[in-house]
């Protein structure tokens, strides 16, 4: 039977933290729960359910990640997330795939998120292939923002989904796009990315028509309008941003 470990990372997750571990419960053999810093309850509720708890200072998820599994025992991980749990389906599925030779180094699964009180089933959210189940030697995680796991070949594909409590608000969810967008302004830039006046102006509607039309946003009724806006308004700021990066280099290198 293969052995497998689970792995979140966490900063002051107690309100989603339960859910996550309960649904890992009789399908991890081990849970590691590596946190950044929390100052509520998640270290005490990742004890109770009887988490390995390890404390490292925040630096980027990938670095994150990667840190959770290196202190896992098991050659499997699972990588997930705090607002996440795993849906039945999932977790028959993972069941199954315990008991039978691995033939990929890699398995993805779908994810669905709940967003303002319902599944959200179009707009480019959903099946939305996550890469999460994978042998520790075939892959690792890289990318300060939207981190994914690099690896060799094709991955498998597991039935189920993995759902995802993404926000509590559209406040949250404000929030989460300006914090994500300036971190994507920095990667970018860190790769080289200079150009950044046309994508404001063009970029920023073709994400809008791409999300409510292309991607059926408009089946999820107002939540897909939500979502279109959102994604649309995330582009807009990562390139504002990249632009203020860009014109802040530029003005160092004439003083």
């Amino acid at each position: 039977m293969n052995r497998l470990s689970a792995c979140i990372i966490t900063l002051n997750e107690e309100h989603h933290l339960p859910r996550a571990l309960s649904s890992l419960q009789g399908i991890a053999d081990e849970i590691i729960v590596v946190d950044s810093g929390s100052t509520d309850r998640t270290p005490a509720i990742a004890r109770e359910h009887g988490a390995g708890f390890f404390q490292r200072a925040w630096t980027n998820y990938s670095e994150q990640k990667n840190f959770a599994a290196a202190c896992a025992q098991h050659d499997w991980i699972f990588s997930m997330d705090a607002d996440e749990e795993l849906g039945s389906a999932l977790q028959t599925s993972l069941l199954d795939w315990k008991k039978r030779e691995p033939k990929d180094g890699v398995y993805e699964m779908a994810r669905k998120t709940w967003y303002l009180g319902a599944w959200i089933k179009h707009s480019g959210w959903y099946p939305d292939f996550q890469r999460r189940l994978y042998r520790r030697e075939a892959a690792q995680f890289s990318g300060i923002i939207h981190e994914s796991l690099k690896f060799e070949g094709k991955p498998g594909r597991l039935n189920g989904d993995l759902l995802h409590y993404t926000v509590r608000s559209f406040a949250e969810h404000e929030e989460k796009v300006e914090r994500y967008a300036a971190l994507a302004a920095q990667q970018m830039y860190a790769a080289g990315e200079r150009s950044w006046r046309s994508a404001v102006w063009f970029a920023t509607p073709w994400s809008w028509f791409q999300n409510y039309f292309l991607r059926g946003g408009f089946l999820d009724g107002y939540r897909g309008a939500l979502i279109a806006q959102m994604a649309a308004r995330a582009v807009r700021i990562k390139y504002e941003k990249l632009g203020q990066l860009v014109r802040a280099a530029g003005q160092r290198d004439r003083e």
